[in-house]
């Protein structure tokens, strides 16, 4: 299943709201990304910022899957949007 920008950039959409319900998984967000809070809005729209959004999960299986859980989505999922915005090249197959 090939997953579109858009799909991929509204599943993003979706992690930022995930990661911004927990202070926590926020202050590891913000200090592994080294951006601060006021910067999240004007990043929104960055296709490379949103495809880190899911990195940040892709790298933490217990968000992953709680994520997937908020998000209703397959397990599967974030890695296949992933993949269709930019960055995802460090990605394997």
């Amino acid at each position: 299943m090939k997953v579109t920008q858009e799909q991929a950039e509204l599943l993003a959409a979706s992690a930022l709201s995930f990661i911004a319900q927990d202070p926590d998984r926020l202050g590891r967000f913000l200090a592994m990304t080294g951006i601060g809070p006021s910067e999240i809005r004007g990043r929104i729209n960055d296709p490379a910022f949103m495809g880190g959004l899911l990195d940040f999960l892709l790298a933490h299986e217990p968000d992953l899957l709680e994520f997937v859980e908020f998000a209703g989505v397959e397990p599967t999922f974030p890695k296949m949007a992933r993949r269709s915005l930019p960055g995802s090249e460090h990605l394997d197959s």
